[in-house]
């Protein structure tokens, strides 16, 4: 797994794109921070850029860096979930500017599962993570169930839990108001 990592890490900072298992689905990634990178994933998946996407990361300690204003409850909420939970965050900062909703939001995952955490330890930068379909189709359960064209379409594709046959559920999503407001989008 180490040896994964660190190739997928070489990849994402030259700017590439990968295929990588997440803490939910299987996910096409890159640098948030790249402009370049996110487009490209845009266009692999076929999507407007008006639709953001989210990041992972590996610890809630980094949470201030890419968002302004973070509100209080932000780090319990992370403490008490008990199945992967993505959160939309206002004030979005530190990332490329087309990763970033228009209203200057921000999803953001802290992940779990042992291969994307180690990615986003070892990369030092937060990772997009969108599933790893053409938009407007399902999002493939598993990696056999990924579409031939993503596959091509990516720099690397890394060779960790592939054989996994598992329907793996997505995160639930829940947006946070600045005063700490909570909107379930998705339980």
């Amino acid at each position: 797994m180490n040896d994964e990592i660190r190739k997928a890490c070489e990849i994402l900072s030259q700017g590439g794109v990968i295929l990588y298992p997440t803490d939910t689905i299987w996910g096409i990634g890159c640098d948030a921070t790249n402009e370049a990178a996110v487009k490209r994933v845009y266009e692999i998946k076929q999507r407007v850029d008006s639709k953001s996407m989210l990041v992972l990361i590996d610890s809630p300690d980094y949470l201030d860096y890419y968002v302004d204003d973070l509100p209080e409850i932000a780090l319990n909420l992370v403490d008490v979930a008990d199945k992967p939970l993505t959160i939309i965050y206002s004030g979005a900062k530190n990332l490329a500017p087309n990763l970033i909703a228009g209203d200057g939001s921000i999803g953001i995952r802290i992940t779990k599962e042992k291969f994307s955490q180690g990615l986003c330890a070892q990369f030092k930068k937060p990772v997009v993570s969108t599933s790893a379909n053409i938009s407007g189709l399902p999002a493939p359960g598993n990696f056999f169930e990924i579409h031939e064209n993503i596959k091509k379409s990516v720099d690397y594709i890394v060779d960790f839990r592939r054989e996994e046959k598992n329907n793996p559920k997505p995160s639930g999503i829940i947006k946070l108001g600045k005063g700490g407001e909570i909107q379930i989008i998705r339980p």
